[in-house]
């Protein structure tokens, strides 16, 4: 018997009534809502990249790695054995295997390398898988993806840079050897009497004047803190700091052109409730070494591109959490049995998991709309101007929905869900982080008005793309002329505007489902989110909708 192989099914080995593992199943092929948006966004001709990916993600050891990146933060080692200040970051193999894993498959600048129709919207899709297996390792991967756009604004800098940002290659470590080929970036804004005012900073940068390493101008001393600094590991990083002509983005690499260390002092890690793989660090800056990024006085002008692509990166990580937690969710419910029968085929339960399936839908289809317009401003006014205001409108949206969507999802699993095995845990403490990360919820509403205001054409480009939807359900008609109402009168919107935002996000999202969506959700989305036939809580439904056929388009099967 000992050389038997045991079957998951054997009650001698096994639990009973417990499901089997969610694994093997390509996390891609069985997506249906996101195979059809690749297709439909212009995405389509990288399906193959996305199959061998998803393979990946549903691989057991490639999520035990997950798992073990998490087990084990990183550390921070100050100094070395000698005193010397090293400032240097250590991770578990397994972070370095990830994040080798999304550099290799283009999550930090696939745009960049293959600039054709769709890239934006193939990478999208991409860091959905990559995000269900881990989520802390899209942080250095989105800095990066995300500083080639503002870098070109000093196309000097550019020229040296990009080479390496866009090599597929992944070099852990500080090249204090001058040899890596690549080089991932980072971002440090944020102050301690700051916080999202990043006017308020007080790092200062003195130019260097017939005194600096390379002769060619633009080099700056900066001084100061920054009180989260993103992914330190990295070799670049993007900052602001206060130049003698105003607030001015640099670019801080973490190793001089003679190759010793620029002095970049790492004071702490943060102790994080979520995101605990990946490291976020409290910095100072003691006359450190950098170089201007654009003009000065125009720093939040010159990063808020850089600002732009993180959003959307936050967008597509909700979307990612919530296609997890629906996954697991259904296929527990599949997979155990209560009362007599499989959860999945109680009435209750299929409620409250169509909801679920839904909630993931729509942000599915939100992330996806938003990378096509990233795809297509740059030879588009009207994208460029949706894209503006709709991003700012789905990161506030589908990052305020993620966590109660985790906490949901946890709750079908029981007390296996609460417990540290299960991935849910996990994506329960990664969800509050998109509402925070790259402004909170208040900011994206803030921006949105700003937007709206100061240029009207976001209106027309935001109103026509949900006037696409149109006729097809007389709920979705109603809350098109209510937002038409809403977006009229702006004076002194300020104390309203999380109402706006989300009527703008969810009627965004309703026109999306109408369109391109599965018949079954789209009425379901517009009956709960947009009519009176929906309660607070997930599982609230109204009984006339198909929840089996929501739930059965959902589960993950071969």
């Amino acid at each position: 018997m000992a050389n038997q192989p045991e079957s998951p099914r054997d009650p001698r080995l096994h639990a009973p009534n417990q499901p089997p593992p969610l694994q093997g199943l390509n996390t891609f092929e069985t997506d249906l809502a996101l195979c059809e948006a690749l297709e439909r966004e212009g995405g389509g001709w990288a399906r193959d990249r996305l199959s061998e990916l998803g393979a990946i993600c549903a691989d057991p050891e490639w999520i035990e790695r997950g798992v073990a990146a998490n087990q084990n933060p990183p550390l921070l080692k100050t100094f070395n054995r000698f005193g010397d200040r090293i400032d240097e970051v250590s991770f578990h193999p397994a972070w370095h295997e990830l994040l080798a894993l999304g550099v290799h498959h283009g999550l930090h600048a696939l745009p960049w390398q293959d600039p054709r129709p769709g890239a934006h919207v193939a990478r999208a899709a991409l860091f959905i898988q990559l995000a269900q297996i881990e989520a802390g390792v899209g942080c250095p991967l989105s800095m990066t993806y995300s500083a080639l756009p503002t870098l070109r604004a000093q196309p000097e800098l550019a020229a040296v840079w990009e080479p390496r940002l866009l090599s597929s290659q992944y070099e852990p470590g500080l090249d204090l050897a001058n040899t890596k080929t690549s080089a991932l970036a980072g971002m440090a804004m944020t102050e301690k009497q700051g916080g999202s005012d990043v006017r308020a900073n007080l790092t200062t940068a003195r130019p260097l004047i017939g005194e600096g390493l390379l002769g060619g101008g633009g080099e700056y001393l900066l001084d100061g803190h920054k009180w989260f600094c993103s992914a330190p590991m990295c070799d670049i990083f993007l900052v602001l700091a206060q130049a003698p002509g105003g607030l001015t983005c640099f670019l801080v690499a973490r190793v001089l052109p003679d190759g010793t260390r620029n002095p970049f002092h790492l004071q702490r890690l943060k102790d994080k409730l979520g995101n605990r793989s990946n490291a976020s660090a409290e910095i100072e800056f003691i006359q450190t070494w950098a170089q201007i990024v654009g003009e000065e006085g125009r720093g939040v002008a010159t990063i808020i591109e850089m600002v732009g692509h993180t959003r959307l990166d936050c967008v597509i990580g909700a979307s990612a959490a919530m296609r997890q937690g629906v996954a697991q969710a259904t296929w527990h419910a599949a997979h155990r049995a209560a009362f007599g029968s499989a959860l999945i085929d109680q009435p209750l339960m299929t409620n409250v998991l169509a909801d679920l399936c839904i909630e993931s839908e729509a942000a599915t289809a939100t992330a996806m709309r938003l990378a096509r317009a990233y795809d297509e401003a740059s030879d588009s006014p009207q994208e460029a101007d949706f894209k503006r205001v709709a991003t700012a409108v789905g990161k506030y949206w589908t990052c305020k929905r993620a966590p109660g969507h985790a906490a949901e999802a946890l709750e079908c699993l029981g007390g296996n869900g609460f417990v540290e095995e299960s991935v849910m845990a996990r994506v329960f403490r990664e969800s509050p982080l998109g509402s925070i990360w790259e402004g909170s919820g208040n900011v994206q509403c803030l921006d949105v008005l700003r937007a709206l205001s100061r240029t009207p054409e976001t209106v027309d480009a935001f109103l026509e793309e949900v006037g696409l939807g149109a006729g097809a359900d007389a709920r979705l008609d109603a809350s098109i002329a209510d937002l038409k109402d809403q977006l009229s009168e702006l004076e002194n919107a300020q104390t309203r505007s999380r109402r706006i935002v989300e009527q703008m996000a969810k009627t965004l999202q309703g026109s999306l489902l109408v369109r391109y969506g599965d018949a079954d959700v789209a009425d379901a989305f517009c009956a709960s989110r947009l009519g009176a036939d929906g309660g607070l809580a997930y599982g609230t439904l109204p009984p006339t909708i198909n929840a089996k056929a929501i739930v059965e388009r959902h589960l993950p099967k071969a």
